[in-house]
């Protein structure tokens, strides 16, 4: 049986489920994640045939001419973002119920970080090598 890794927004309007394994966490310091999420995001990623979300309080907003990000309207919580034409869905980390197993592994767009924090200990990549 593959494994399921579920989780939602934070008044329970939209859960999802995960099915299969998941990309190791990566963050990203871009201005639109700062922005949307007022710090910087840590996400994991998923096959979008993978994932099944449930409930009427997701909204997507198209935040630039090739993504958009996925949010309760509700309550207001970050869930996902994902690239036009992908098959792959950015997860939010912290939407995940319970323990994940997951660890940060690289980080984006490192100069374009908040002065007010540290930057993790983990390499810098660009989102082309990003799976």
């Amino acid at each position: 049986m593959s494994k399921i890794t579920r989780g939602g927004c934070l008044c329970g309007g939209t859960t999802y489920e995960l099915r299969g394994d998941l990309r190791p966490v990566v963050a990203c310091h871009c201005v639109q994640c700062r922005k949307t999420s007022g710090h910087y995001v840590a996400a994991t990623q998923v096959a979008a045939a993978d994932a099944v979300i449930d409930g009427d309080t997701l909204t997507w907003f198209r935040s630039s001419d090739i993504a958009e990000r996925g949010f309760c309207r509700v309550c207001g919580s970050n869930l996902f973002w994902r690239r036009f034409e992908s098959d792959r869905l950015s997860v939010w980390a912290g939407t995940i119920d319970g323990p994940t197993g997951l660890r940060m592994e690289s980080q984006l767009y490192p100069e374009c970080a908040g002065d007010y924090y540290d930057l993790p200990d983990v390499p810098s990549v660009g989102q082309e090598t990003l799976k």
